[in-house]
């Protein structure tokens, strides 16, 4: 291999000698590597079995002694010096792990030389194949980043793209741990065990090779939880924490924002293609909402609502309803105006109507379930339109009968409900 950097290449073989000797003397002192027994099968054939070393519970758990290693404080200030390190200098590791560069750096490669020599060994071989794999991650031409976090409340039988890199779909086994040993303690309760808790929210997207920050990954997961949850109206949740990798090597870890992170009370729902193509407009119409302050109002108090019980889902309901469509002329305008968005004929709207009165009339405080389902389908029709302001205008000329009542794209409207 044709090395890039031989100081770098210099101080990481340096490194990875110091560490793996000391790793050596724990073992000769009595420590012991835990190994797995995998068995290789293909029909017509007997079964081979092979024994791996699970070097990373060895390494992970002497993290902070390996961290202070003469050699470590070399192979650091070499890491440093390159710019094309910075990204990983920004990982966004726990506070407890201490440098982001030893546990997105330092200790997956000492674990890939140790692994690749049978455990607490050296190995020249295994050593550069280590190596090269982070030289291509530092110095090649794009970089890969994904970040990854559980989901529940959702079960599914394939994956589907939301646009923007972010996708969801069924997790792969054994996937969390490949980021973190401790993954399955900062996975939801029963995760992988269950059938709507199964499938993880991934973002993934390109970075250039001159060391841009990563995306905003909780921000995006977020907006895709708010959208799954408008499209389908499930008790869907993500996290607590995402995953985040860089070239498919472990990057760091963050929590994921409480209101996506909570699972609202309800009963799981299975996500089909015409709802994960209804997620995905929502999911790329949400950004509207930052220029529009009634917009984000409505979005907010809805989502907070699924959490609470009466009278405050009620009061949160009629709060996000007057956002939405009241355009300062009060709650009975913006009701009157959801029962013309929501109902076809005139017995849907009264029906509607009537729901949606109880929000904010003597009977407040004990609306039932459908007048959150009202004002969800309030919310996904007025994201669907795009223009709140035009679409409220649109909505009073049909009132008066001046016009055809505004209607969604018929597909993306029927899944809506």
């Amino acid at each position: 291999m044709a090395v890039r950097s031989p100081p770098l290449h210099a101080s990481l073989r340096a490194f990875c000698l110091g560490a793996i000797a000391y790793l050596s003397r724990e073992v000769d002192s009595g420590s012991e590597i835990p190994f797995s027994f995998e068995g290789h099968g293909s029909p017509g054939r007997p079964t081979l079995y092979e024994y791996r070393p699970l070097v990373r519970e060895l390494v992970e758990a002497r993290a902070d002694r390996i961290a202070t290693l003469p050699d470590a404080r070399g192979a650091l200030e070499e890491l440093r010096r390159e710019p094309a390190a910075a990204i990983f200098a920004r990982a966004h590791a726990r506070p407890r792990d201490g440098d982001p560069l030893v546990v997105s750096v330092l200790l997956p490669l000492l674990e890939a030389t140790a692994e690749g020599g049978g455990g607490a060994a050296w190995d020249d071989g295994a050593f550069e194949r280590a190596y090269a794999e982070l030289e291509q991650s530092m110095f090649g031409s794009r970089r890969l980043y994904a970040a990854v976090a559980p989901v529940v409340g959702l079960s599914m039988g394939a994956s589907a793209d939301l646009g923007g890199g972010v996708r969801v779909r069924p997790a792969a086994t054994g996937e969390l741990a490949a980021h973190r040993p401790d993954a399955a303690s900062l996975a939801p309760e029963r995760f992988g065990r269950e059938p709507d808790r199964l499938c993880v929210l991934e973002l993934e997207q390109e970075l250039p090779p001159d060391g841009a920050d990563p995306p905003d990954a909780p921000g995006e997961l977020a907006d895709a939880v708010t959208a799954l949850r408008l499209a389908t109206a499930g008790p869907i949740a993500a996290g607590p924490v995402l995953f985040e990798r860089l070239d498919w090597r472990p990057y760091g870890i963050r929590p994921v924002l409480p209101v996506a992170a909570t699972a609202p009370p309800g009963e799981p729902v299975r996500l089909d293609a015409y709802r994960a193509r209804l997620a995905a407009e929502l999911r790329r119409r949400l950004p509207l909402a930052d220029d529009d302050r009634e917009l984000g109002e409505a979005l907010d108090r809805f989502e907070l609502a699924l959490f609470q019980d009466e009278p405050f889902r009620s009061e949160q309901l009629r709060i996000a309803l007057e956002a939405l469509l009241g355009a300062d002329d009060g709650f009975f305008a913006a009701a009157m105006r959801a029962a013309a968005l929501l109902g076809e004929s005139g017995r849907e709207r009264a029906e509607v109507l009537g729901v949606l009165r109880s929000l904010g009339g003597r009977g407040r405080g004990v609306a039932d379930r459908g007048a959150l389902d009202a004002v969800r389908r309030a919310v996904v029709e007025t994201l669907v339109h795009g223009e709140r302001l035009e679409l409220v205008e649109a909505l009073d000329a049909a009132l008066l009968g001046v016009r055809p009542r505004p209607a969604a794209a018929l597909e993306l409207q029927a899944t809506a409900r």
